[in-house]
Protein backbone atom coordinates (compact mmCIF):
# COMPACT_ATOMS: atom_id res chain seq x y z
CA UNK A 1 0.00 0.00 0.00
CA UNK A 2 1.73 3.31 -0.99
CA UNK A 3 2.18 5.80 1.59
CA UNK A 4 -0.77 8.51 0.08
CA UNK A 5 -3.18 5.79 -0.40
CA UNK A 6 -2.34 4.64 3.40
CA UNK A 7 -3.04 8.24 4.66
CA UNK A 8 -6.25 7.82 2.97
CA UNK A 9 -7.57 4.72 4.65
CA UNK A 10 -6.54 6.35 7.82
CA UNK A 11 -8.35 9.30 7.86
CA UNK A 12 -11.50 7.08 6.41
CA UNK A 13 -11.08 5.11 9.39
CA UNK A 14 -10.72 8.03 12.37
CA UNK A 15 -14.32 9.24 10.52
CA UNK A 16 -15.49 6.17 10.79
CA UNK A 17 -14.63 5.64 14.57
CA UNK A 18 -16.32 8.94 15.20
CA UNK A 19 -19.75 7.93 14.07
CA UNK A 20 -19.44 4.56 15.48
CA UNK A 21 -18.48 5.85 18.88
CA UNK A 22 -21.18 4.99 21.60
CA UNK A 23 -20.74 9.10 21.88
CA UNK A 24 -21.81 9.75 18.99
CA UNK A 25 -25.43 10.49 19.53
CA UNK A 26 -24.43 12.82 22.81
CA UNK A 27 -22.13 14.63 20.45
CA UNK A 28 -24.34 15.72 17.67
CA UNK A 29 -26.31 17.24 20.45
CA UNK A 30 -23.37 19.12 21.42
CA UNK A 31 -22.04 19.79 18.19
CA UNK A 32 -25.57 21.78 17.22
CA UNK A 33 -25.49 23.95 20.57
CA UNK A 34 -21.36 24.28 19.44
CA UNK A 35 -22.57 25.28 15.71
CA UNK A 36 -24.93 28.02 17.20
CA UNK A 37 -21.63 29.46 18.94
CA UNK A 38 -19.79 29.18 16.05
CA UNK A 39 -22.44 31.63 14.11
CA UNK A 40 -22.11 33.94 17.07
CA UNK A 41 -18.58 33.46 16.47
CA UNK A 42 -18.41 34.22 13.14
CA UNK A 43 -20.46 37.54 13.34
CA UNK A 44 -18.51 38.71 15.94
CA UNK A 45 -15.13 38.32 13.54
CA UNK A 46 -16.85 39.87 10.66
CA UNK A 47 -18.19 42.86 12.57
CA UNK A 48 -13.92 42.87 13.94
CA UNK A 49 -12.84 42.90 10.56
CA UNK A 50 -15.51 45.48 9.70
CA UNK A 51 -14.30 47.47 12.76
CA UNK A 52 -10.56 47.38 12.51
CA UNK A 53 -10.66 48.56 8.22
CA UNK A 54 -12.78 51.40 9.42
CA UNK A 55 -9.90 52.70 11.76
CA UNK A 56 -7.05 51.75 9.20
CA UNK A 57 -8.87 53.13 5.78
CA UNK A 58 -9.79 56.22 8.32
CA UNK A 59 -5.74 56.47 9.41
CA UNK A 60 -2.47 57.96 7.08
CA UNK A 61 -0.10 56.94 9.59
CA UNK A 62 -0.47 53.26 9.33
CA UNK A 63 -1.32 50.50 6.30
CA UNK A 64 -3.59 47.36 6.11
CA UNK A 65 -0.75 45.23 6.40
CA UNK A 66 1.26 46.59 8.82
CA UNK A 67 -1.66 47.22 11.10
CA UNK A 68 -2.52 43.23 11.52
CA UNK A 69 0.87 42.01 11.19
CA UNK A 70 1.54 44.06 14.20
CA UNK A 71 -1.53 42.64 16.26
CA UNK A 72 -1.26 39.54 14.82
CA UNK A 73 1.20 37.93 18.05
CA UNK A 74 -2.07 38.80 20.18
CA UNK A 75 -4.01 36.91 17.57
CA UNK A 76 -2.01 33.88 17.88
CA UNK A 77 -2.00 33.79 21.73
CA UNK A 78 -5.28 33.81 21.50
CA UNK A 79 -5.63 31.06 19.35
CA UNK A 80 -3.45 29.14 21.19
CA UNK A 81 -5.69 29.21 24.31
CA UNK A 82 -8.34 28.56 21.94
CA UNK A 83 -7.39 25.06 20.77
CA UNK A 84 -7.20 23.77 23.87
CA UNK A 85 -10.91 23.27 23.57
CA UNK A 86 -10.80 22.70 20.03
CA UNK A 87 -7.87 20.93 19.24
CA UNK A 88 -6.73 17.73 20.44
CA UNK A 89 -3.48 15.62 20.44
CA UNK A 90 -3.43 12.45 18.13
CA UNK A 91 -1.95 9.79 19.69
CA UNK A 92 -4.78 7.70 20.57
CA UNK A 93 -5.22 6.28 16.81
CA UNK A 94 -1.62 5.17 17.42
CA UNK A 95 -2.78 1.29 19.40
CA UNK A 96 -5.11 -0.21 17.05
CA UNK A 97 -2.48 -0.32 14.33
CA UNK A 98 0.77 -0.80 16.71
CA UNK A 99 0.62 -4.43 15.61
CA UNK A 100 0.04 -4.42 11.68
CA UNK A 101 2.97 -4.35 9.14
CA UNK A 102 2.86 -1.14 8.44
CA UNK A 103 4.66 2.36 8.97
CA UNK A 104 5.19 2.63 12.69
CA UNK A 105 4.74 6.33 12.08
CA UNK A 106 1.63 6.00 9.78
CA UNK A 107 -0.77 6.73 12.14
CA UNK A 108 0.71 9.75 13.29
CA UNK A 109 1.79 10.96 9.96
CA UNK A 110 -2.09 10.99 9.58
CA UNK A 111 -2.99 13.07 12.34
CA UNK A 112 -0.85 15.55 11.78
CA UNK A 113 -1.71 15.75 8.15
CA UNK A 114 -5.52 16.29 9.94
CA UNK A 115 -3.96 18.70 11.81
CA UNK A 116 -2.60 20.59 9.05
CA UNK A 117 -6.10 19.97 6.94
CA UNK A 118 -8.48 21.36 10.08
CA UNK A 119 -11.02 23.68 9.65
CA UNK A 120 -10.32 25.69 12.90
CA UNK A 121 -7.01 26.73 11.04
CA UNK A 122 -9.21 28.72 8.43
CA UNK A 123 -11.46 30.16 10.98
CA UNK A 124 -9.34 33.60 11.81
CA UNK A 125 -9.96 33.52 7.88
CA UNK A 126 -13.54 35.26 8.84
CA UNK A 127 -12.14 37.51 10.14
CA UNK A 128 -8.95 38.14 7.83
CA UNK A 129 -10.67 37.95 4.25
CA UNK A 130 -13.39 40.62 5.07
CA UNK A 131 -10.31 42.51 6.11
CA UNK A 132 -8.43 42.85 3.38
CA UNK A 133 -11.17 43.17 0.91
CA UNK A 134 -12.05 46.48 2.19
CA UNK A 135 -8.72 47.76 2.82
CA UNK A 136 -6.24 45.96 1.10
CA UNK A 137 -7.28 44.94 -2.08
CA UNK A 138 -7.93 48.58 -3.25
CA UNK A 139 -4.77 50.07 -1.64
CA UNK A 140 -2.42 47.18 -2.83
CA UNK A 141 -3.73 45.26 -5.32
CA UNK A 142 -5.22 42.09 -5.43
CA UNK A 143 -1.84 40.51 -6.21
CA UNK A 144 -0.75 42.14 -2.64
CA UNK A 145 -3.93 40.93 -1.18
CA UNK A 146 -3.53 37.03 -1.83
CA UNK A 147 -0.04 37.46 -0.81
CA UNK A 148 -1.37 38.87 2.42
CA UNK A 149 -4.41 36.44 3.41
CA UNK A 150 -1.68 33.55 2.28
CA UNK A 151 0.87 34.58 4.47
CA UNK A 152 -1.51 34.97 7.28
CA UNK A 153 -2.32 31.22 6.97
CA UNK A 154 1.05 30.04 6.95
CA UNK A 155 1.34 31.38 10.45
CA UNK A 156 -1.66 29.72 11.56
CA UNK A 157 -0.75 26.65 10.81
CA UNK A 158 2.30 27.11 11.93
CA UNK A 159 0.67 27.70 15.26
CA UNK A 160 -1.08 25.14 14.85
CA UNK A 161 2.16 22.28 14.99
CA UNK A 162 3.49 24.68 18.09
CA UNK A 163 -0.05 24.22 20.06
CA UNK A 164 0.51 20.44 19.38
CA UNK A 165 4.44 20.48 20.48
CA UNK A 166 3.34 22.03 23.72
CA UNK A 167 -0.35 20.36 24.24
CA UNK A 168 1.62 16.69 24.28
CA UNK A 169 4.52 18.19 26.36
CA UNK A 170 2.07 19.66 28.70
CA UNK A 171 0.11 16.45 28.73
CA UNK A 172 3.29 14.29 30.08
CA UNK A 173 4.21 17.16 32.62
CA UNK A 174 2.60 20.41 33.74
CA UNK A 175 5.79 22.01 33.91
CA UNK A 176 6.42 22.27 30.68
CA UNK A 177 3.93 25.40 30.54
CA UNK A 178 7.13 27.04 31.55
CA UNK A 179 8.05 26.81 28.14
CA UNK A 180 5.00 27.69 26.68
CA UNK A 181 5.56 31.08 28.83
CA UNK A 182 9.05 31.56 27.95
CA UNK A 183 8.49 31.34 24.07
CA UNK A 184 5.50 34.19 24.57
CA UNK A 185 7.51 36.74 27.33
CA UNK A 186 10.19 36.12 24.09
CA UNK A 187 7.77 36.93 21.77
CA UNK A 188 6.28 40.21 23.45
CA UNK A 189 9.43 41.19 24.65
CA UNK A 190 9.68 44.45 22.85
CA UNK A 191 7.13 45.58 24.71
CA UNK A 192 9.34 45.25 28.05
CA UNK A 193 12.48 45.33 27.21
CA UNK A 194 15.11 48.02 25.67
CA UNK A 195 14.95 52.18 25.78
CA UNK A 196 11.87 52.37 23.60
CA UNK A 197 9.64 49.73 24.90
CA UNK A 198 5.94 50.02 24.64
CA UNK A 199 3.01 48.68 22.90
CA UNK A 200 4.00 51.12 19.67
CA UNK A 201 7.61 49.32 19.15
CA UNK A 202 5.92 45.90 19.90
CA UNK A 203 3.71 46.64 16.51
CA UNK A 204 5.81 48.57 14.63
CA UNK A 205 8.53 45.62 14.87
CA UNK A 206 5.74 43.00 13.99
CA UNK A 207 4.39 45.19 11.35
CA UNK A 208 7.54 45.43 9.83
CA UNK A 209 8.04 41.56 9.46
CA UNK A 210 5.36 40.66 8.15
CA UNK A 211 5.37 43.45 5.32
CA UNK A 212 7.17 40.49 3.07
CA UNK A 213 4.05 38.62 2.80
CA UNK A 214 1.87 41.01 0.88
CA UNK A 215 4.91 41.69 -1.35
CA UNK A 216 5.92 38.48 -1.74
CA UNK A 217 8.91 37.76 -0.52
CA UNK A 218 10.31 34.35 -1.01
CA UNK A 219 12.31 34.03 1.84
CA UNK A 220 9.53 35.34 4.57
CA UNK A 221 7.23 32.09 3.12
CA UNK A 222 10.84 29.86 2.78
CA UNK A 223 11.10 30.80 6.22
CA UNK A 224 7.71 30.17 7.70
CA UNK A 225 7.75 27.10 5.46
CA UNK A 226 10.83 25.85 6.88
CA UNK A 227 9.54 26.37 10.71
CA UNK A 228 6.36 23.88 9.62
CA UNK A 229 8.66 21.49 8.44
CA UNK A 230 11.00 21.63 11.67
CA UNK A 231 7.97 21.25 14.10
CA UNK A 232 6.32 18.25 12.45
CA UNK A 233 9.42 16.51 12.21
CA UNK A 234 9.49 17.03 16.17
CA UNK A 235 5.99 16.55 17.03
CA UNK A 236 6.19 13.18 14.61
CA UNK A 237 9.11 11.95 16.62
CA UNK A 238 7.78 13.30 20.10
CA UNK A 239 4.57 11.75 19.43
CA UNK A 240 5.72 8.44 18.34
CA UNK A 241 7.78 8.16 21.38
CA UNK A 242 5.49 9.38 24.17
CA UNK A 243 2.82 6.54 22.34
CA UNK A 244 5.38 3.69 22.51
CA UNK A 245 6.81 4.12 26.02
CA UNK A 246 3.08 4.25 27.10
CA UNK A 247 2.26 1.04 25.05
CA UNK A 248 5.16 -0.51 26.64
CA UNK A 249 5.41 0.59 29.98
CA UNK A 250 4.82 -1.21 33.10
CA UNK A 251 3.64 0.88 36.13
CA UNK A 252 5.75 -0.25 39.34
CA UNK A 253 4.63 2.32 42.04
CA UNK A 254 5.47 1.12 45.75
CA UNK A 255 2.70 2.51 48.30
CA UNK A 256 4.89 4.51 51.03
CA UNK A 257 2.59 5.65 53.51
CA UNK A 258 -0.67 5.17 52.68
CA UNK A 259 -3.27 7.67 54.55
CA UNK A 260 -6.06 5.85 55.17
CA UNK A 261 -8.70 9.03 55.98
CA UNK A 262 -10.11 7.25 59.26
CA UNK A 263 -11.82 10.36 59.68
CA UNK A 264 -14.53 9.62 57.36
CA UNK A 265 -15.10 6.03 58.83
CA UNK A 266 -17.97 7.05 60.76
CA UNK A 267 -19.52 8.50 58.27
CA UNK A 268 -20.31 5.01 56.75
CA UNK A 269 -20.97 4.17 53.06
CA UNK A 270 -20.77 8.32 52.07
CA UNK A 271 -17.07 8.84 53.83
CA UNK A 272 -16.38 5.83 51.62
CA UNK A 273 -17.17 7.62 48.40
CA UNK A 274 -15.33 10.89 50.12
CA UNK A 275 -12.00 8.96 50.02
CA UNK A 276 -12.23 7.59 46.79
CA UNK A 277 -12.37 11.29 45.69
CA UNK A 278 -9.41 12.25 47.59
CA UNK A 279 -7.00 9.17 46.71
CA UNK A 280 -8.77 9.47 43.20
CA UNK A 281 -6.74 12.67 42.81
CA UNK A 282 -3.85 11.44 44.73
CA UNK A 283 -3.08 8.68 43.03
CA UNK A 284 -4.38 9.06 39.65
CA UNK A 285 -2.30 10.58 36.97
CA UNK A 286 -4.90 12.31 35.17
CA UNK A 287 -6.85 13.38 37.78
CA UNK A 288 -4.22 14.73 39.50
CA UNK A 289 -2.99 16.69 36.17
CA UNK A 290 -6.55 18.37 36.26
CA UNK A 291 -6.71 19.66 39.71
CA UNK A 292 -3.04 21.11 39.78
CA UNK A 293 -3.81 22.94 36.47
CA UNK A 294 -7.10 24.11 37.64
CA UNK A 295 -5.09 25.49 40.95
CA UNK A 296 -2.46 27.06 38.99
CA UNK A 297 -4.98 28.54 37.00
CA UNK A 298 -6.84 30.39 39.56
CA UNK A 299 -3.40 31.80 41.77
CA UNK A 300 -2.60 32.98 37.89
CA UNK A 301 -5.69 34.39 37.65
CA UNK A 302 -6.41 36.01 40.52
CA UNK A 303 -2.64 37.54 40.91
CA UNK A 304 -3.60 39.29 37.04
CA UNK A 305 -6.68 40.77 38.33
CA UNK A 306 -5.55 41.65 41.98
CA UNK A 307 -2.17 43.29 41.01
CA UNK A 308 -2.31 44.34 36.94
CA UNK A 309 -5.34 46.82 35.29
CA UNK A 310 -5.74 43.45 32.38
CA UNK A 311 -9.19 42.89 33.53
CA UNK A 312 -10.32 46.35 35.21
CA UNK A 313 -13.22 46.16 33.20
CA UNK A 314 -16.62 45.15 35.39
CA UNK A 315 -17.46 42.64 32.51
CA UNK A 316 -14.17 40.91 32.40
CA UNK A 317 -13.74 41.03 36.52
CA UNK A 318 -17.14 39.23 36.63
CA UNK A 319 -16.53 36.73 34.11
CA UNK A 320 -13.05 35.57 35.61
CA UNK A 321 -14.11 35.20 39.23
CA UNK A 322 -17.11 33.05 37.99
CA UNK A 323 -14.50 31.54 35.80
CA UNK A 324 -12.31 30.49 39.00
CA UNK A 325 -14.86 29.06 41.49
CA UNK A 326 -16.48 26.88 38.40
CA UNK A 327 -13.12 25.41 37.18
CA UNK A 328 -12.78 22.74 39.47
CA UNK A 329 -16.54 21.68 38.08
CA UNK A 330 -15.51 22.25 34.46
CA UNK A 331 -12.48 19.79 35.03
CA UNK A 332 -14.05 17.40 37.08
CA UNK A 333 -17.61 17.26 37.12
CA UNK A 334 -18.38 17.52 33.50
CA UNK A 335 -16.66 14.07 33.03
CA UNK A 336 -18.53 12.90 36.32
CA UNK A 337 -18.73 8.91 35.75
CA UNK A 338 -16.35 8.59 33.38
CA UNK A 339 -13.36 7.69 35.51
CA UNK A 340 -15.65 5.54 37.41
CA UNK A 341 -16.84 3.83 34.08
CA UNK A 342 -12.88 2.09 34.96
CA UNK A 343 -15.49 0.01 37.59
CA UNK A 344 -18.97 0.99 36.57
CA UNK A 345 -19.47 -2.91 37.15
CA UNK A 346 -18.59 -3.34 40.75
CA UNK A 347 -20.40 -0.25 41.11
CA UNK A 348 -23.50 -1.52 39.75
CA UNK A 349 -23.55 -4.74 41.79
CA UNK A 350 -25.40 -2.28 44.35
CA UNK A 351 -27.22 -0.08 42.23
CA UNK A 352 -28.45 2.08 45.67
CA UNK A 353 -24.75 2.83 46.14
CA UNK A 354 -24.61 5.23 42.96
CA UNK A 355 -26.63 8.16 44.84
CA UNK A 356 -24.63 7.85 47.57
CA UNK A 357 -21.08 8.11 45.34
CA UNK A 358 -23.17 11.25 43.50
CA UNK A 359 -23.77 12.99 46.98
CA UNK A 360 -19.82 11.92 47.57
CA UNK A 361 -19.59 13.70 44.68
CA UNK A 362 -21.03 16.84 45.29
CA UNK A 363 -20.03 17.48 49.09
CA UNK A 364 -16.61 17.04 47.96
CA UNK A 365 -16.51 19.57 45.14
CA UNK A 366 -18.36 21.81 47.23
CA UNK A 367 -16.27 21.82 49.94
CA UNK A 368 -13.13 22.15 47.32
CA UNK A 369 -14.75 25.54 46.62
CA UNK A 370 -13.13 26.73 49.90
CA UNK A 371 -9.60 26.96 48.01
CA UNK A 372 -10.63 29.47 45.49
CA UNK A 373 -12.11 31.63 47.93
CA UNK A 374 -9.11 31.73 49.26
CA UNK A 375 -7.13 32.12 46.19
CA UNK A 376 -9.05 34.88 44.94
CA UNK A 377 -9.18 37.15 48.40
CA UNK A 378 -6.33 39.34 47.33
CA UNK A 379 -8.43 40.32 44.90
CA UNK A 380 -11.04 41.72 47.99
CA UNK A 381 -7.83 43.24 49.75
CA UNK A 382 -6.65 45.10 46.74
CA UNK A 383 -10.75 46.50 46.13
CA UNK A 384 -11.25 44.62 42.46
CA UNK A 385 -13.59 42.48 44.20
CA UNK A 386 -15.95 42.60 47.09
CA UNK A 387 -16.44 40.46 49.53
CA UNK A 388 -20.34 39.65 48.41
CA UNK A 389 -19.19 39.28 45.43
CA UNK A 390 -16.56 36.03 46.31
CA UNK A 391 -19.28 34.54 48.28
CA UNK A 392 -22.15 35.26 46.21
CA UNK A 393 -20.15 33.43 43.18
CA UNK A 394 -19.15 30.32 45.37
CA UNK A 395 -22.34 29.47 46.39
CA UNK A 396 -24.21 29.93 43.08
CA UNK A 397 -21.32 27.71 41.73
CA UNK A 398 -21.85 25.08 44.72
CA UNK A 399 -25.93 25.14 43.95
CA UNK A 400 -26.76 26.64 40.02
CA UNK A 401 -23.71 25.43 38.14
CA UNK A 402 -23.38 22.51 39.68
CA UNK A 403 -26.73 21.33 39.16
CA UNK A 404 -25.86 21.70 35.67
CA UNK A 405 -22.96 20.03 35.63
CA UNK A 406 -24.46 16.74 37.18
CA UNK A 407 -26.58 16.54 34.32
CA UNK A 408 -23.84 15.31 32.71
CA UNK A 409 -23.91 11.99 35.03
CA UNK A 410 -26.79 10.58 32.85
CA UNK A 411 -25.23 11.38 29.63
CA UNK A 412 -21.46 10.36 29.74
CA UNK A 413 -20.95 7.03 28.86
CA UNK A 414 -17.28 6.98 27.12
CA UNK A 415 -14.62 5.87 29.88
CA UNK A 416 -11.92 7.88 30.59
CA UNK A 417 -8.57 6.61 31.59
CA UNK A 418 -7.14 6.87 34.99
CA UNK A 419 -3.28 7.40 34.06
CA UNK A 420 -2.98 6.80 30.36
CA UNK A 421 -2.96 9.97 28.24
CA UNK A 422 -1.96 9.46 24.69
CA UNK A 423 -3.32 5.83 24.15
CA UNK A 424 -6.69 5.75 26.27
CA UNK A 425 -9.91 5.66 23.69
CA UNK A 426 -12.08 7.84 26.06
CA UNK A 427 -9.40 10.53 25.79
CA UNK A 428 -9.76 10.53 22.12
CA UNK A 429 -13.24 12.03 22.03
CA UNK A 430 -14.04 15.43 22.92
CA UNK A 431 -17.80 15.52 23.77
CA UNK A 432 -19.24 18.42 22.33
CA UNK A 433 -22.19 18.05 24.71
CA UNK A 434 -19.44 18.64 27.62
CA UNK A 435 -18.03 21.64 25.68
CA UNK A 436 -21.49 23.12 25.77
CA UNK A 437 -21.85 22.69 28.82
CA UNK A 438 -18.76 24.30 30.02
CA UNK A 439 -19.30 27.19 27.81
CA UNK A 440 -23.07 27.53 29.25
CA UNK A 441 -21.89 27.30 32.71
CA UNK A 442 -18.87 30.48 32.08
CA UNK A 443 -21.44 32.36 30.05
CA UNK A 444 -24.67 32.20 31.24
CA UNK A 445 -24.29 33.28 34.68
CA UNK A 446 -22.59 37.12 33.64
CA UNK A 447 -25.66 37.61 31.45
CA UNK A 448 -27.85 36.98 34.29
CA UNK A 449 -25.64 39.27 36.34
CA UNK A 450 -25.41 42.02 33.62
CA UNK A 451 -29.24 42.00 33.17
CA UNK A 452 -29.25 42.43 37.39
CA UNK A 453 -26.85 45.20 37.81
CA UNK A 454 -28.72 47.11 35.16
CA UNK A 455 -32.37 46.71 37.01
CA UNK A 456 -31.13 46.57 40.73
CA UNK A 457 -27.96 48.16 42.39
CA UNK A 458 -24.56 45.44 42.26
CA UNK A 459 -25.41 44.24 45.81
CA UNK A 460 -29.26 43.75 45.20
CA UNK A 461 -27.99 41.60 41.90
CA UNK A 462 -25.10 39.49 44.12
CA UNK A 463 -27.76 38.80 46.68
CA UNK A 464 -30.07 37.47 43.76
CA UNK A 465 -27.20 35.22 42.64
CA UNK A 466 -26.36 34.37 46.44
CA UNK A 467 -29.85 33.49 46.93
CA UNK A 468 -30.42 31.23 44.04
CA UNK A 469 -27.36 29.66 44.59
CA UNK A 470 -28.75 28.58 48.06
CA UNK A 471 -32.41 27.29 46.85
CA UNK A 472 -30.00 24.73 44.93
CA UNK A 473 -28.00 24.42 47.63
CA UNK A 474 -30.92 23.41 50.11
CA UNK A 475 -32.52 21.28 47.51
CA UNK A 476 -29.68 19.22 46.38
CA UNK A 477 -30.97 15.57 47.50
CA UNK A 478 -34.30 16.19 45.74
CA UNK A 479 -32.07 16.75 42.12
CA UNK A 480 -29.66 14.36 43.05
CA UNK A 481 -32.08 11.94 43.57
CA UNK A 482 -33.71 12.68 40.05
CA UNK A 483 -30.42 12.50 38.45
CA UNK A 484 -30.19 8.98 39.73
CA UNK A 485 -33.39 7.46 38.35
CA UNK A 486 -32.80 9.26 34.82
CA UNK A 487 -29.59 7.14 35.62
CA UNK A 488 -30.90 3.96 36.22
CA UNK A 489 -33.63 4.06 33.24
CA UNK A 490 -29.95 4.30 31.12
CA UNK A 491 -28.30 2.41 32.66
CA UNK A 492 -27.86 -0.43 30.09
CA UNK A 493 -27.08 1.67 27.42
CA UNK A 494 -24.29 3.33 29.75
CA UNK A 495 -23.14 -0.05 30.66
CA UNK A 496 -22.49 -1.48 27.29
CA UNK A 497 -21.27 1.53 26.66
CA UNK A 498 -18.49 2.23 29.48
CA UNK A 499 -17.33 -0.99 28.73
CA UNK A 500 -16.86 -0.42 24.78
CA UNK A 501 -14.38 2.37 25.46
CA UNK A 502 -12.18 0.72 28.14
CA UNK A 503 -8.59 0.96 27.10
Amino acid sequence: MKKLELLRTLRNHLRLSEKRSPAWEQNKIGKAFLWFVVIIAAFYLIMLAIMMSLIVNSSESITAYEFMYGILPFITAIDFLFRFVFQQTPAQMVKPYALLPISKYACIDCFLVNSLLSGYNWVWMLMFVPYSIMSVVFSEGLFAMIGFLLGLLLIMLLNSQWYMLARSLINRHIGWWGMVLVVYAVIFAPCYIGKNAGIDTFCDLYAKAGEGFTFWNPLYYFAVFLAIAVLLFINRRLQHRIVWEELGKIETETVRGAVQFTAFNRMGELGEYLKLEIKGILRNKNQRKSFIFSTVLITALSLLLSFTEIYDNPWMTNFWCIYCFALYGAMGLVKIMCYEGNYIDCLMIHQEHIISLLRAKYYFFTVLLLLPFLLMLPTVFTGKCTLLMLLSYAVFTAGFEYFLFFQMAVYNKQTMPLNTKFIGKGSMENSWLQVGIQMAVFIAPIIVISMLRSLLSETGAYLIILLIGLIFITIHQYWIRNIYRRMMQRRYENLESFRATRS
